[in-house]
Order: structure tokens, then sequence, then C-alpha cells
């Protein structure tokens, strides 16, 4: 029996991380303003909303990525300008931390899924996306530098741009070979 896929399942299986080859296009902030209010709709533990959001627009970008570079090594300026300077814009997600594991991981989990919702909705929008978790989102200057509180986590920077070629799918581990029932 063939099962007509959903167009929400074909979005989810199509939504592709665009890395590179972004578009010299800027990025509207109201349409990442748009995103977002489709995006907060996942599902967050006691409606705590642990997040909260620093976006850097197309048209800040350039002295964005220059104060960026400054927090890093002097032998790693050029290479890390190169690489920032790739997307049309910037969108930090921030998470309140908790310090009761539970709901510091609740809180994680919720941002995670709104994370996914943007970036489902974003490609929807034909607007590139990939979630970055490098090693700056731990820097204190860079904390500084976006003014990052103390009892808040940068969760990544999502690089944002429109883009004109789709990267291929890579395959995927069939769901048989993680997946049990339990059984008594």
């Amino acid at each position: 029996m063939e099962q007509t896929m959903s167009q929400l399942a074909k979005i989810i299986k199509e939504r592709r991380s665009i890395k590179t080859g972004y578009l010299n296009r800027d990025v509207p902030t109201e349409l990442v303003k748009e995103l977002l209010e489709g995006a907060k709709w996942a599902p967050t533990h006691g409606l705590r909303e642990p997040w909260r959001f620093i976006y850097i627009p197309s048209e800040e970008k350039e002295s964005f990525v220059e104060d960026l570079v400054q927090t890093f090594p002097r032998d790693m300026q050029e290479n890390r300008r190169n690489y920032f300077s790739q997307p049309a814009a910037f969108l930090i997600p921030v998470m309140k931390e908790d310090p009761r594991q539970k709901q510091w991981e609740e809180n994680f989990g919720a941002i995670s899924c709104l994370i996914q919702n943007f970036q489902l909705l974003a490609w929807e929008q034909q607007l590139g996306c990939v979630w970055k978790t490098n090693p700056q989102i731990h820097e204190p200057r860079v904390r500084e530098l976006l003014g990052v509180e103390q009892g808040e986590k940068i969760v990544g920077f999502l690089h944002l741009g429109f883009f004109d070629h789709e990267p291929k799918d890579k395959p995927r581990t069939p769901i048989d070979e993680k997946f049990t029932v339990y059984k008594k």
C-alpha cells in the first residue's frame, strides 16, 4: 500500500542545511520576525519560553563580523572573517539557563524545537539556514559583544541567506536499525 507524503513530511524530508553558496541578497528583518512568530509554537515546558534572539541583519553584518573576529587569536582572524562573511545575516538564539538540571534540559529541548521549527519555516520561504555551535558561543568576549548576560546561554549561530543551489540529500539510517519494542 503506497502512502502519499503530507506537505509537512515533505518539508521535513527535503529541508537541508545551507552552509555555503549564499546569494548577495539581504534577509529582511520582518521575514525573520515572521518566521520566529511561527516557530515560537514549539513545545515549552510550563510555557517558560526560555528564549530570546539577537538578530544581525544584512546591513549590520560586515561591522559585526569585524567586531567578532577581534575575539579570535590574531592568526585565526582572516580565516574567521572569510567564514563569517559568507552568510547574509545571523540569528543568535539565547536560552535562559536554569540551575536545576531537569528544567535546564527542558529549556534546551524547547529552544531546540523552536530552532527546528524556524529552519523548516525558513526552508519553506527558500531562506537557507544552518545551526552552528562553533566554539565562539562559549567565548566570554563574544557574550559581551552580544550583551548575553549571566544565566543565559548562546545556543548557536544560525547562518542565514537566500540560495539558488540546493544540496543533495544525505542518506539516513533506516529507523528499523534504531528501533526496539519493549517486551516484558
